[in-house]
């Protein structure tokens, strides 16, 4: 839908923080800047509950400077929410917007933050309220349709791949035990299958993958390890924190409910107890959890990037009059890795998940396949590997 803009925006952020959302922050500043339609732009704070309380942050007065800074920043500098929005707070949030003047909302989150964008959408043509609303794509999970990939996957994916080679490393000094790795994605695979760019050779770590696109029955679990095990005396796990049994149950789990459904909180811990218990051999879990999606010290440049030029091109398409859509990332076809930009109806990605394609895995389930590699490579980046002490010599 094409609507007339005006000069008053607002931008708010939504779900959880990742390492680059403040790059698109800052893509959106930037863009707005130059184009002189663009008399006002404000952050929300902490999202959809900043607008209902009118507690903004004007970005214009933001000095340039200061802005890049934040920019290198993890976590969202504006703040974020996981609000559960009502059918009354859209339209209070249309009661604000029409006090100030606002007609141009632009909101960066995933799945589920698209559609409350496509809520307040309907809300608006209901009214016959002019607001144009543009969705900046954003979460660590990689889950979101109608884009080849999202901002925050793949710096995400980066730090559990170096964490997972450095604790393969430990698991390899002190053998005779076996490391649960417990990472972030909830129903989608997506990082847990970037930890196999850890893997240097068929014995490095991690050893076994699980994606949650697969029940996991505990007996394949169980064999899988002991067999690692019996060949190379340690394994490394890599497990997704919303991995269910045969029976759809978390592996007597504790759970907690959350905006986005039950999540399990000790998974790893969980399994750790079960393989020790039924194998007879050592284990633990390491579960580096927000950590993963907090940290600068593995952000992806590439993804850095494209965060920043996604917050770019949502100011070029409010520009263009655009409105109801979610800015994609497409892969451009050829030998080297480049993206270009476009935008699908919010239609298309609102409350919908994509998951990790079962022709990227191997029949064992075990591990991902070299297609996942290509595809994920130019975004993740290198992953170095250890260097280690050269055969013993015989005395």
């Amino acid at each position: 839908m094409n609507v007339s803009n005006s000069g008053i925006a607002v931008v708010a952020h939504s779900g959880g923080p990742t390492p680059v959302i403040n790059a698109s922050l800052l893509g959106v500043v930037e863009e707005a800047r130059v184009h002189k339609s663009f008399t006002d732009l404000y952050g929300a704070r902490f999202g959809i509950p900043g607008i209902l309380q009118e507690d903004f942050i004007d970005l214009f007065a933001q000095p340039p400077e200061l802005l890049r800074k934040v920019a290198k920043a993890p976590a969202s500098a504006l703040g974020s929410s996981r609000y559960e929005v009502a059918p009354q707070d859209l339209n209070r949030v249309l009661s604000v917007f029409a006090a100030h003047n606002v007609r141009i909302f632009f909101y960066t989150g995933g799945n589920g933050s698209m559609g409350t964008a496509l809520q307040l959408k309907h809300e608006a043509e209901r009214q016959n309220f002019p607001l144009q609303i543009i969705g900046i794509p954003k979460t660590i999970d990689n889950d979101l349709l109608a884009t080849d990939h999202t901002p925050g996957y793949a710096s995400t994916a980066r730090f559990f791949a170096h964490a997972v080679r450095d604790i393969g490393a430990d698991n390899k000094s002190l053998p005779n035990q076996v490391e649960i790795v417990e990472v972030l994605g909830r129903n989608a695979g997506w990082i847990a299958a970037a930890t196999s760019f850890a893997k240097s050779n068929l014995d490095s770590a991690p050893h076994l993958i699980y994606l949650p696109e697969n029940r996991l029955p505990r007996e394949k679990l169980l064999d899988d390890v002991a067999s690692v095990f019996r060949r190379l005396r340690r394994c490394v796990v890599v497990v997704c924190e919303g991995q269910l049994d045969e029976n759809g149950e978390p592996f007597g789990a504790d759970v907690r409910a959350g905006s986005r459904g039950a999540l399990a909180q000790n998974l790893g811990h969980c399994l750790s107890v079960l393989i020790a218990s039924s194998l007879n051999l050592r284990a633990r879990s390491e579960k580096p959890g927000l950590l993963g999606r907090s940290s600068s010290a593995y952000v992806s440049p590439v993804d850095w990037e494209e965060a920043r030029n996604c917050g770019q091109e949502a100011v070029k398409c409010a520009v263009r009059g655009c409105s109801g859509v979610m800015i994609t990332i497409n892969r451009k076809t050829g030998q080297e890795y480049c993206a270009a930009y476009g935008q699908a109806p919010l239609e298309e990605v609102a409350f919908q998940e994509r998951l990790f394609p079962l022709a990227w895995m191997t029949s064992e389930r075990t591990n991902v396949l070299p297609a996942f590699r290509t595809y994920a490579a130019p975004l993740i980046g290198n992953v170095e590997t250890h260097a280690e002490l050269v055969e013993r010599a015989r005395m």
